[in-house]
Parts: C-alpha cells; structure tokens; sequence
C-alpha cells in the first residue's frame, strides 16, 4: 500500500501569514496607544482640578462680594474682602497646603451697567460692588500640576487657573418685613449729596439742614405708607417692624401701586402726608438709631399743608438714623445719613443692566456673572 504525503494547506500558511502581520501591528501601535491611554488619563485629572479650582473661586467670590457692604460710615474694608477670598480659596482647594491668592488675582470695583451684557467692564469709582477671583496652579502661584504618565513624552506638569466674578444685585422691590422710615426726602438734594457728607438734620416743621447747618432746600414730612389715616401707632409700628402685608394692601386698594405682592421701585405712587415728627415717635426712633432703613424720595408736593399733602415718590434710597432729638415743634429732629447696605428682604432686579428704579444703594444677593 502506498502511503500519500499530506501537503500543508495554503488556507493555513495565510493564517500564519496574518497572525504575524497582527502581531507585528500591535507592536507598531502599542506607543501609541499608550500614549492615548496616558493622555486621557492626564487630561480627565486636570480636569478634575480644574473644576476644583473653579468652585473655589466660585466660592471665594460670593462670598467675598458680600463684605463690601459699606459699614455705617459709607466705608468699605476692601482688606476683608482680600482676606475672605483666601480664606474660601485654602478651604476649598483640597491638596495645596497653604494656598496662594495673588494681589493681581483679585480685582474689586464697580461693574457698569452698559456693558454688562456685552464686554463685562468693571469700574474703579463708586460704591464697589464687584469681586472677581483668579486661582492659579502655575510657576507664579501654587506650583504646576504634576501628571502621571505625560512624563514618558517629556511632559511633567500643566499650568490651570479658573476665575469667578460675582456682583451684588441692585434692589428694585420692597415686599412685606423691608425695613422703612415713612418720612419723605426731596430727589434732587440727596441724589447730589456724597456718601461722606455728615448727617442731615431733618425737623419736625419740614426743614433741613445739612451737617453744617445750612438749609437745605425742599421740604420733609412722614408719609402715610398704608392707609390714607395712619395714626402715631402705624407710624411707630413701620420704624420698627417695617412693612407689613396689611399695608401693602391697603396701598394698593386706594390703587396707589399696582399690585399688592410689593413696592416696584421702578413705579411712581402718591402718598399722603402725616402726622408730622410727633413725640410719640421718641421712643420707637430711639430704638433703631444706628440701623439702616430704605426712605422714599420725593419729586414733587401737591396740597395746601399738612394732612392735605401729598407726595409723588418716585424712588426710595438706604439711610442710616444717626441721631434723634426731641425739644418742642420746631427744635424737634432727626439725623439721617445716606448709606448703603444689604439685605436679603429685598428682591433683586434681575436685570443688572437696570439703572432706573432701584434702591439707591440697597443690595441684595450676590450673584455669579463670569
């Protein structure tokens, strides 16, 4: 019998052809793909630390923009505000043992209203109202990050920075719990008159004098902020209460505002004049001086006197009650003194890029803007 010598099979041989050419590809490619592997794991970790460094400046900011409320003087400690943004930066960013906030990184000012919307321009004059924060991990702050497998291509570290600018919001609404004084103060005159200037004197017969003693044209006078026939008690009870829903309702029942949820700024209204500067407001005047309180300003007077005024407030502003004395009808005054301040009973404007109607220098949250 003959015995038949089997041949290798062609279809094998091109088996073993390829399994050769994949092996040598997957030696080819192998650099490459670790690169790849190398580079999406750096990149997602300065990622992760970016996002670190951009919550913090996203803290620092908010928070700090709240310590450039003007203290009872109109001054601002532009110093705390330096400090409070460090002090959320070092709590905030987990893996750098006292971190570095430059100087340079730390821009405080006043945002214009024009540009807000377009080409963000803060402002060194005014009352400041923005904080903007850079945090950097670089050669001038902090150190580089140093990745994990970059270095086989040579590549140690990589700079990251992040910033937040954050505002305040301007005042535009008056809801129940805003803490008034239902006197009146002419537009004009405190719209001219600087954050620094000493108290007014403002007497019980509707004169004023500035903190030199010279009269200040115009005239003042307690306002009826609710009903028509507000006694010395509703009086008393605003100075140191504030507004409540009942007057509100009332105001808006004698169709002075249009609607009953708040005092739009923005919204002329009419208000009667009242009782005057009575002594039985003594007590409760007594009880808030040195607090701050939102007042009315007038533009006009329309009436013959007394009760029969009225008067067409067309704003309201942020005044700090200085001092009160009571020395019979006409030596009978209160000090008042243009201030800002924050508070978070306000509702906002949502619009930054609003001018008319806001509270002049009232506050209210702070808010991201970059």
């Amino acid at each position: 019998m003959i015995s038949k010598t089997r041949m290798p099979c062609r279809w094998t041989r091109k088996q073993q052809n390829r399994r050769g050419t994949i092996a040598v590809l997957t030696a080819f490619l192998m650099v490459p793909l670790i690169g790849m592997l190398a580079f999406s794991v750096d990149v997602g970790y300065l990622l992760k630390k970016r996002a670190e460094l951009q919550r913090a400046a996203d803290a620092a900011a908010l928070a700090a923009v709240r310590d450039l409320i003007p203290d009872a003087n109109g001054d601002q400690d532009l110093d705390l505000v330096r400090a409070t943004v460090r002090q959320y930066a070092a709590n905030n960013v987990t893996d750098v043992t006292d971190f570095v906030v430059l100087d340079s990184d730390i821009t405080i000012g006043r945002f214009d209203p024009e540009t807000v919307y377009t080409d963000f321009t803060i402002l060194n004059d005014g009352v400041f109202d923005t904080v903007r924060v850079t945090l950097r991990r670089d050669a001038s702050a902090n150190g580089p990050i140093p990745l994990f497998f970059a270095g086989i291509f040579g590549i140690l570290d990589s700079e990251v920075s992040a910033s937040a600018t954050a505002v305040l919001q301007k005042a535009s609404f008056l809801p129940p719990g805003a803490g008034v004084l239902p006197f009146s103060i002419p537009r004009d005159e405190w719209t001219k008159t600087e954050l620094v200037d000493p108290p007014w004197s403002i007497y019980g017969d509707g004169r004023m004098e500035d903190g030199s003693g010279a009269s200040i044209p115009g005239n003042w006078g307690t306002l009826d902020l609710g009903s028509m026939s507000n006694s010395t008690s509703d009086l008393n009870d605003q100075i140191l209460n504030g507004l409540h829903q009942t007057h509100l309702d009332e105001l808006h029942a004698d169709t002075r505002i249009p609607h009953s949820r708040y005092i739009d700024g923005s919204v002329p209204f009419n208000a009667n004049a009242d009782t005057g500067l009575s002594g039985g407001l003594k007590q409760s005047l007594n009880q808030i001086i040195g607090e701050r309180r939102y007042i009315p300003i007038f533009d006009s007077v329309s009436g013959s006197s007394g009760n029969n005024l009225e008067y067409q407030v067309t704003g309201w502003a942020v005044a700090n009650l200085h001092g009160v004395n009571f020395k019979g009808s006409n030596n009978s005054y209160v000090e008042i003194k243009k201030i800002s301040t924050f508070d978070g009973l306000l509702r906002p404007n949502p619009d930054l890029s609003v001018t008319e109607g806001v509270i002049e220098g009232a506050y209210t949250s702070p808010v991201l803007v970059e």
